[in-house]
């Protein structure tokens, strides 16, 4: 016996190892060994099948208004042309674009064999696959650790975007919604990527630099910020340089009015129906309002456009606490709240908010799971406004205005639950 009553080992001998349990468990290469196939194969399948269908309504295009199919055909045909010799529209009330735009409208001449209607489909097919499998990487990629929630966030986006129908198809927002997703994607490992990448986005849109709003205080932010205004200053120089009238777009923006399906364009139907004498109109690549009250409501819209910036300001100032998905959740709040405050909510931003949340869900950690999941409903609701019932819409019946009350009111919803959620994960006091 020892000292303290412990009776040595022989010499030589040695403890056999205690039996475990269960074997240790290695979430990483458990969950990408039994999840990763068997998802992958059922994303890429959904995603053939779901835009095989968006293909063949769009070439059909007999869905309600028959002009989303037009709009490629004619408006941004007609854009290239004059962009291929070398000059922005001019005196164009519906060039109402960021000079970067002129990328993605002049990017079918890298297909000659196609005609442009077909180039420019094939395109935004390719940033909606660049988009699937950026989702689906970044969900699996920390599946195990506690950071990625695997291929949910790319689910949404699949499943998401064809409630949308032809829509997306025939508009320039998914390519500009890649670059967006790309870039809050890129900063968590290489911020200046990811900056670089906002700032393109920018000039593509303006909305996707709020991609940089939630990152970390710290040498990354620094360094983000700093290669977004480096890559925006870089690409408007060129395009400046390279092109005629390129700031012209600015001076369409100041006239614009009241959009028959925005916030303020809804609160304007509601009135008709109750006696007021307005009237819609074909204005500025749009159907607005004309009438009485139709400024103060425009004035009303810039306001709380104003008091959403604020809001924004606030919460940056006031964050003190940052987890794995505070970037993704800052900024699908901010587009949520540019979105309903704004004096157009045209269908194609349920794209930019479709992409946005699913980046969210990529993340296990995110807290905007059911302001996420309201936008599905919302562009379901917005593919009835239109094409489909566009009509209703613009005479503003019964019908019409029920279908911008509930698709406007869910994306009030969602945004009243992404800023309060965002604030208390944030910047209230734990």
């Amino acid at each position: 016996m020892t000292p303290h009553g412990i009776t040595p080992l022989p010499a030589g001998h040695r403890l056999a190892p205690r039996p475990a349990l269960h074997a240790p468990y290695d979430g990483r290469r458990h969950d990408r060994r039994r999840a990763q196939p068997r998802d992958v194969a059922a994303l890429a399948a959904g995603w053939a099948l779901t835009r095989a269908v968006m293909l063949a309504l769009l070439v059909v295009d007999r869905l309600g208004d028959t002009g989303v199919a037009g709009e490629v055909h004619s408006l941004y045909r007609g854009w290239y042309e004059q962009l291929a010799h070398g000059a922005f529209p001019v005196h164009d009330v519906t060039w109402q674009y960021p000079p970067g735009a002129a990328l993605v409208l002049l990017s079918p001449a890298a297909l000659p064999w196609l005609t442009y209607f077909q180039a420019f489909v094939l395109i935004v097919l390719i940033a909606d696959a660049t988009v699937t499998v950026a989702l689906a990487r970044a969900g699996l990629r920390g599946t195990g650790e506690g950071g990625g929630a695997g291929v949910r966030g790319a689910w949404l986006w699949v499943g998401g975007l064809p409630l949308l129908l032809n829509l997306p198809l025939a508009r320039y927002d998914v390519p500009v919604t890649a670059v967006a997703v790309l870039a809050l994607l890129a900063l968590r490992t290489r911020p200046r990527l990811g900056g670089a990448l906002a700032g393109v986005g920018a000039t593509l849109k303006v909305w996707p630099l709020l991609t940089l709003l939630g990152t970390p205080r710290g040498p990354g932010t620094r360094a983000a910020w700093g290669a977004a205004v480096a890559s925006g200053a870089a690409l408007l120089s060129v395009l400046v340089l390279g092109f005629s009238n390129t700031l012209d777009f600015l001076r369409q923006q100041g006239a614009r009015g009241v959009q028959v399906e925005s916030l303020g364009g809804t609160a304007l139907h509601v009135a008709r129906n109750a006696g007021w004498s307005g009237e819609t109109r074909y204005q500025y690549g749009a159907f607005e309002f004309v009438g009485p009250y139709v400024s103060s409501v425009a004035r009303l819209s810039l306001v709380l456009t104003a008091a959403a910036f604020c809001w924004l300001v606030l919460w940056r100032l006031r964050a003190r606490r940052w987890g794995p998905a505070t970037p993704f959740d800052a900024a699908f709040a901010a587009v949520l709240l540019f979105t309903v405050t704004s004096r157009v909510i045209s269908p194609q931003y349920l794209v930019w908010l479709l992409g946005l949340a699913a980046v969210c869900l990529t993340c296990r950690h995110t807290v905007m799971r059911p302001a996420a999941l309201l936008v599905l409903p919302a562009a379901a609701v917005s593919a009835l406004a239109y094409p489909l019932l566009y009509d209703d819409v613009v005479a503003g019946t019964a019908l019409g205005c029920t279908l911008l009350v509930v698709r406007n009111g869910l994306l009030l919803l969602a945004t009243a639950l992404a800023c309060r959620r965002l604030w208390r994960a944030s910047a209230r006091p734990a």
